[in-house]
């Protein structure tokens, strides 16, 4: 069971987060990079289990990419089949392979996804609803929008093998990032045929 919160889009909890993966007809299993054939299976409300290499990127690396696309420079990070975390990681402690990689609210990077889109980026994954204009950009550009569960970093950062800031270092934390991952638990918000999470879920 999927519970959302009615006032945020958050979503807050789910019945059960066991250290394995699930199994059955809905629990998917996808190696980035993501193309247009593996993400067609997805519907919204599915599990997503996701392998492979991600990058983290938020509000402040998104505005430099769309300025250097303005200006015609050439980019951090190639665009086709991407897949974009928005996350700001926390420093990562010693012994560790990461610290607390919890994702941010998406709406914000609403505004200024579109030309990343337009480039080929596959997959986003963040927290909580974003525009009704969003969703029917994930079906114009065949992209699906994915979301992590709140208020369970430090146990997303056990989902990851490695992390580095590859790009725009003076930003800190809002820096883009290259992380590698393991089986880490998303769900289908938008899939590329116009379904919603949030219309399909129970609400709080």
């Amino acid at each position: 069971m999927i519970i959302i919160s009615k006032g945020t889009g958050i979503l807050a909890m789910m019945t059960k987060m066991s250290s394995e993966p699930e199994k059955g007809p809905c629990a998917h299993y996808l190696k980035t990079p993501l193309n247009t054939d593996k993400i067609k299976k997805l519907c919204c409300g599915d599990m997503l289990y996701l392998s492979g290499t991600i990058y983290g990127a938020r509000d402040a690396a998104h505005k430099r990419m769309l300025s250097a696309i303005k200006d015609g420079r050439s980019l951090p990070v190639e665009l086709k089949n991407i897949t974009i975390f928005y996350v700001g990681p926390s420093p990562t402690p010693p012994g560790k392979k990461s610290g607390s990689i919890g994702p941010t609210t998406a709406a914000r990077m609403d505004a200024i996804t579109e030309p990343l889109l337009a480039r080929g980026m596959k997959a986003m994954i963040g927290k909580g609803r974003r525009s009704e204009a969003l969703k029917k950009m994930c079906k114009e550009y065949k992209s699906v929008y994915l979301i992590a569960i709140g208020g369970i970093a430090a146990y997303l950062s056990s989902k990851v093998g490695y992390i580095e800031a590859i790009a725009y270092k003076d930003l800190g934390a809002e820096a883009v990032y290259r992380i590698e991952v393991k089986d880490l638990p998303l769900f289908v918000a938008y899939d590329i045929y116009g379904g919603d999470i949030f219309e399909h879920s129970i609400e709080s």
